[in-house]
């Protein structure tokens, strides 16, 4: 089992390193790197590599050239809801035009998700919203922490999931990315903001109550605000290349 367990290890870090250098373009669209050469540099196995590849590959970062080796995508040619591939990006200099790309995503979905919610969720998917923003309620003076982060998650996840509609279901895991990419990446206020908290609970309660535009404009206003947030958290905070 710790063989095993070391192996896995190796292989996480292998594609971390890997996927983080392609996404922050320390490996250029067009390279083209033999297998051999990435193993040596990285002091992996070939099997290990071949694992890797076919993860980066399934994710459109690269592509396997027979007797060619592997080759660097371009970024048109990415997945770009692959959740792991958001992380390395927020990871990036260009954080906060990321963000701000996908506070636009945000807007196109989440109101509509919770016009949804208001007319279709079931009581215990109601409820789930409530409980949810009553923990970020009780863990508003840590927001930049652990418990917050979570219970924000679990809000916007139970509203998508309330949504009744799958597909918007399904984009959870995006937006649990952004939160925590916020949280990781020191643009969270230690308190959270009070109007931020409020348009939350004005969710949960238009959810609750069956007022669908309510419920729509609450969280419109989340996204908005959320978006101004990050963006004047930027403007105060040093800016550093790669990982913070």
């Amino acid at each position: 089992m710790d063989s095993m367990s070391g192996s896995s290890a190796m292989h996480e870090r292998f594609l971390e390193n890997l996927g983080a250098d392609i996404v922050a373009g320390r490996l250029a669209p067009g390279t083209r790197i033999l297998t051999a050469d990435i193993a040596a540099n990285f002091g992996a196995s070939r099997s290990a590599l071949r694992e890797v590849v076919r993860v980066l590959e399934s994710m459109g970062l690269v592509e396997v050239r027979r007797r060619a080796g592997v080759e660097i995508l371009p970024p048109e040619r990415w997945n770009p809801y692959e959740t792991r591939l958001i992380r390395w990006r927020l990871a990036g200099p260009d954080r906060i035009e990321v963000l701000h790309s996908l506070s636009e995503l945000r807007s196109a979905i989440e109101p509509t998700a919770a016009r949804l919610a208001a007319t279709v969720a079931t009581s215990e998917q109601r409820a789930a919203v409530m409980s949810a923003v009553t923990g970020m309620a009780e863990h508003s003076r840590h927001a930049d922490e652990a418990p917050y982060l979570k219970h924000d998650i679990a809000f916007h996840q139970a509203v998508l999931d309330a949504s009744g509609n799958p597909f918007l279901a399904a984009l959870a895991e995006v937006v649990a990315e952004v939160l925590c990419g916020r949280t990781q990446h020191n643009l969270m206020p230690r308190v959270a903001d009070s109007t931020a908290l409020r348009m939350h609970q004005e969710v949960a309660f238009a959810i609750a109550e069956g007022k669908a535009e309510s419920a729509a404009a609450a969280m419109q206003a989340i996204v908005t605000e959320a978006d101004q947030a990050v963006q004047a958290e930027d403007s105060v905070i040093p800016r550093f290349q790669g990982v913070t």
